[in-house]
């Protein structure tokens, strides 16, 4: 594909002739990188009428840049960027210096604090064996009903929904469908003033602590949790109190009296996968009730229940109020939609719209618009039960390699979700192994990132089945085995 004509742009004011500005904006263009070796330019006809100028003009500039090397003509396909074009000098440090330089470590008045997040390089796809969590299987999404939802959620019919700002409001076709579709399979009743949209579970989260803690606020997390949770307690100079989860999840009885909030992942702890029981649900809920806490409880992965039926959601059971309730599309759909929602009491609602306002006013609209209408016609039921035929299928290859191979789970019961959380023997560092295995084109995730700093653990790591292949699973599981193997010996 050619590059587009817009790219190029005559000076404003130029003593020069217009053969010399063209040859002028095309050089700087190549030896500044926009334009790169072996691209093609844009024809002389179409050059010509974009900058105004006669198409002998652009011709002869061409012309002349084929002679300085910067261009080169092939016949009959045009003219394309030299490979012998010449390149900016790559300095080895460009940072300002002098009089005009800035001191950003004075500055920034609140940094970002670092903290050791989940062990994924980026180029992910590039290895066979991607044991990771999280990610979307291709092969798995309905891509052509998607791109017809997105075209019917641009024309002109949506154009109002598509185009207007909408300040502090969602999609109302999305919002209706949350909650007369969505909602009610978790037992959940919530009218539209109870409901927000979000960019997804980690900007929700970051809204409720914004507005639930302060200093003297108590909060409450799992340990270990989701690494997201932590990271905005450190971007707040805030400390949470963290909670050892059990087999069962978090135990109601360890919640101090003292509690403000209360973070929990119920239906599938984060990471260890386990689900609450009724019993504690509900043993919970008294808590909160008895000690005027309020409880966040974040259901992701909720559709991801193939053993047995999903449990009720906390927010179904309760009855003062003191839920606040987290869903997400990004694993359902895809995690680049970056797309949730929120249903709590409406003036905790109404305080999250203010707040989200200041922010981003609400997420695009052509996104909320194109999920709407693939929920509505019946392509996310669709999409669920594929996964879950799928998730299935290779849950049981990765059950059977994990008994085969003598690896050890954590010995907590599973009932869904798209991952395995084990523990790696005695003396091996799994963030370790994490890094030999990818010699092995395998990747695995590191247990350490999601529990507290003040109880770090080494032990154990995630295998997730969401990315990879059913036929790979078996040899992947076989190069972790060995891996484990080898850390141990050698620990």
């Amino acid at each position: 594909m050619a590059i587009p004509p817009e790219v190029f742009l005559l000076p404003p004011r130029s003593d020069a002739t217009l053969q010399q500005q063209i040859h002028q904006i095309v050089a700087e263009a190549i030896v500044s990188g926009r334009c790169a070796a072996g691209e093609k330019m844009p024809s002389s006809r179409k050059l010509a009428d974009h900058l105004g100028v006669s198409r002998i003009t652009v011709t002869l500039a061409y012309t002349e840049l084929v002679a300085n090397e910067y261009l080169v003509s092939r016949d009959r396909s045009g003219y394309f960027v030299a490979d012998t074009a010449p390149k900016r000098p790559d300095f080895a440090d460009d940072t300002v210096t002098g009089q005009g330089g800035v001191d950003w470590n004075s500055k920034l008045t609140r940094r970002v604090e670092y903290r050791n997040d989940i062990l994924r390089p980026p180029n992910w796809t590039d290895y066979k064996y991607p044991f990771i969590y999280g990610q979307s299987d291709p092969d798995l999404f309905d891509h052509r009903n998607w791109r017809n939802c997105a075209l019917r959620a641009v024309g002109r019919r949506d154009f109002d929904a598509l185009t207007h700002d909408h300040y502090q409001n969602d999609d109302p076709m999305l919002v209706e469908f949350i909650l007369r579709y969505i909602l009610p399979r978790r037992g959940i009743r919530a009218h539209p003033d109870e409901i927000l949209i979000t960019m997804g579970g980690q900007n929700a989260l970051w809204m409720i602590a914004q507005l639930l803690l302060s200093e003297g606020q108590r909060a409450i997390v799992e340990n270990p949790c989701f690494p997201g949770l932590r990271r905005i307690f450190d971007q707040m100079r805030y400390v949470g109190t963290s909670i050892d989860v059990d087999s069962e999840g978090l135990p109601p009885d360890l919640v101090p009296a003292s509690a403000d909030v209360v973070f929990t992942t119920p239906s599938h702890h984060c990471p260890t996968n386990v689900t609450m029981p009724l019993e504690r649900r509900l043993a919970l809920l008294e808590r909160a009730m008895r000690d005027d806490f309020i409880i966040v409880e974040d259901d992701y992965e909720f559709e991801i229940s193939f053993l047995n039926s999903p449990s009720p959601a906390l927010k179904s059971l309760d009855q003062t109020g003191s839920v606040i309730y987290l869903g997400s599309f990004s694993k359902s759909i895809f995690p680049g939609l970056r797309l949730g929602y929120v249903v709590a009491a409406k003036p905790f609602i109404q305080e999250m719209r203010k707040l989200r306002m200041v922010v981003l006013r609400h997420p695009p609209s052509h996104i909320q618009r194109t999920t709407a209408y693939f929920l509505s016609l019946g392509h996310y039921d669709s999409q669920i039960s594929r996964m879950a035929r799928t998730y299935s299928k290779r849950r049981a290859i990765m059950e059977n390699c994990i008994r085969e191979f003598g690896l050890t789970p954590d010995g907590r019961e599973m009932f869904g979700g798209s991952s395995f959380w084990l523990k790696a023997p005695p003396g091996v560092d799994t963030t370790q192994l994490a890094l030999d295995l990818r010699r092995h084109s395998v990747l695995i995730e590191p247990g350490n990132a999601f529990y507290a700093n003040r109880s770090p653990d080494t032990s154990h790591y995630r295998l997730a089945y969401s990315s990879i292949n059913a036929n790979l699973i078996r040899d992947g599981m076989v190069l972790v085995a060995e891996g484990l193997d080898a850390a141990q010996q050698a620990a």
